[in-house]
């Protein structure tokens, strides 16, 4: 098994891409997101992207690039998400003053880089910040990422658990060219019409058919500005049942619509 993660060895994708495939997948990181995309549509028969977490909201790239591959989401896995603080051996924390990281982590740990008064620097990945780090070994630079990372790059954890909340998960899909055979949730993305309550007449297609709504996001549809295509999250399998009256209903009401996969709910819940 071949699965294409975000990020360097030590990311958070990486744990996530283990723990939905087991230790004995062949894990390839990818610099970008579209290198993910692209790798599990060839030499990948999976990827593993973020695409929401508990603090920061919505992973916006992944969303536009669901909407434009023809890769299907095939399931999620939501991970707790515990940040540390880490710099190179013999480092003193009252000396730091740069911290790299993605934008992502940066953001889940603000009220602790502020306490620090030291300057967020934004960087590809979490465990790409502490590669760089553990090649450069400034005295006075620290990154945010996993201590799995620290462990790989041989780097000093200097401080656990930074997140501003405890509570700090993030989801993940897991993407691939072959749909997933079975599911209890499905995701969608469609395009309303430029017509007074469009956007209440598309919601009404799954609340007459009883399909319970998880979650909704919009993103700009590019080119035309102020409008926008509106991703899902829906109770069901696309292909049967309510699910499916809906989606035929919706099909009707909308400009353009869009199935992103069917696939089994996370088993580890949010405690």
């Amino acid at each position: 098994m071949r699965v294409a993660f975000y990020g360097e060895r030590g990311a958070y994708s990486e744990q996530a891409a283990y723990e939905l495939f087991g230790a004995s997948a062949h894990l390839i990181p990818c610099r970008f997101l579209t290198d993910v995309f692209s790798t599990a549509s060839g030499k990948a028969d999976y990827g593993v992207v973020p695409i929401e977490n508990s603090i920061e909201g919505a992973v916006t790239q992944t969303y536009d690039l669901l909407l434009n591959s023809k890769l299907q989401i095939t399931a999620e896995h939501v991970l707790r998400i515990s940040h540390c603080l880490i710099a190179a051996p013999g480092t003193d924390r009252s000396s730091i003053k740069r911290i790299y990281s993605h934008p992502q982590a940066l953001a889940q740990c603000r009220e602790y880089i502020e306490k620090l008064g030291a300057d967020p620097v934004p960087f590809y990945d979490t465990a790409g910040s502490v590669k760089m780090l553990s090649s450069e070994k400034p005295a006075d630079a620290a990154a945010i990422a996993s201590e799995r990372a620290a462990k790989l790059y041989g780097m000093d954890v200097l401080a656990k658990g930074i997140e501003t909340d405890k509570h700090n998960y993030t989801r993940f899909f897991a993407v691939s060219s072959r749909a997933a055979k079975a599911g209890n949730k499905t995701s969608i993305v469609f395009t309303v019409k430029d017509a007074p309550a469009s956007l209440f007449h598309a919601l009404n297609c799954f609340a007459q058919n009883g399909v319970n709504l998880d979650y909704i996001q919009s993103r700009p549809v590019l080119g035309k500005p102020w409008r926008y295509n509106f991703y899902i999250d829906c109770e069901g399998e696309s292909a049967k049942g309510n699910l499916k009256e809906a989606i035929a209903r919706l099909k009707e009401e909308t400009a353009y619509v869009k199935v992103l996969g069917t696939y089994m709910k996370a088993r580890h819940g949010v405690v």
